[in-house]
């Protein structure tokens, strides 16, 4: 097979949704009730995406105000689109320059987007100088190496079929998404009490055509793997992975997503 390389896409919310934001969803509730942060407080979500993690504080959280930033204009007009609540107020910024006041949040948090930040520390330095002391800083990342098993099963389909593949893998790409390296970056960034916790959601397909759709979307690396293949290419991949993802009686495939949340207090 060819050996592509590819830039990770974010832009498109209406392709994103059916790879993760489905799934992150559901690791977002949990999230929030781990949190358990009390109502009518600030909230800030950086790398804030198609607003899965804003919804969630809306739904569940009470907030008395939210602020999604992203630096991507397609994700940021697809969650204003979608918010339909005047406590939440969306804007495209840098994650590691926030152009926000000092001391202005009560809890910032992020989800999903940790490990796509060019300098995750700088980014923490600025979740952490934004919230007002006693503050929470939290987010969560996916097991890219281990139980996000929707990416595993891809990757290592690819690496079987193109060895030379594994450079693009999320599971090699993305090593620090594990709780050592994890408390280890909120501890530099000077957040105390920190506590890490596994969160697994299923992740049910009804068929292959469900699990395999969301792949040829172009958002996020392994469906920017995917569509770079010749299409001779991409039809060999689909056919190992038809074989070789579990598959139930009535042809859904039964699936796992594991999250690794973290959180601190400044």
């Amino acid at each position: 097979m060819s050996e592509p390389k590819t830039p990770d896409i974010w832009a498109i919310g209406n392709a994103y949704e059916p790879y993760v934001g489905r799934w992150s969803r559901l690791v977002a509730a949990t999230f929030l009730d781990w949190l358990a942060i009390p109502p009518d407080r600030r909230w800030l979500d950086v790398g804030c995406g198609t607003g899965v993690v804003t919804q969630t504080i809306l739904q569940r959280a009470n907030p008395h105000r939210v602020v999604g930033i992203d630096q991507s204009e397609g994700f940021i007009t697809y969650a204003r689109h979608r918010a339909h609540d005047g406590r939440a107020m969306f804007r495209a910024g840098d994650a590691m320059d926030l152009h926000l006041e000092s001391a202005s949040f009560d809890c910032v948090v992020s989800g999903l987007a940790l490990n796509f930040m060019a300098d995750q520390d700088r980014a923490l330095s600025e979740m952490r100088r934004v919230g007002r002391p006693g503050a929470t800083v939290a987010l969560y990342v996916w097991d890219y190496s281990g139980d996000m098993q929707m990416m595993r099963y891809f990757w290592d389909a690819v690496v079987a079929l193109n060895p030379g593949a594994r450079a693009l893998d999320e599971g090699t790409r993305f090593r620090d998404c594990q709780p050592d390296p994890l408390r280890k970056m909120f501890a530099r960034a000077g957040l105390q009490a920190v506590a890490v916790e596994p969160i697994v959601v299923p992740t049910v397909f009804k068929n292959f055509t469900d699990y395999w759709s969301p792949f040829l979307g172009g958002q996020g690396p392994a469906p920017g793997y995917c569509v770079s293949l010749a299409e001779k290419d991409r039809n060999v991949l689909r056919e190992r992975l038809r074989t070789s993802l579990p598959t139930a009686p009535d042809g859904s495939i039964p699936l796992k997503a594991r999250a690794w949340a973290i959180k601190g207090t400044k």
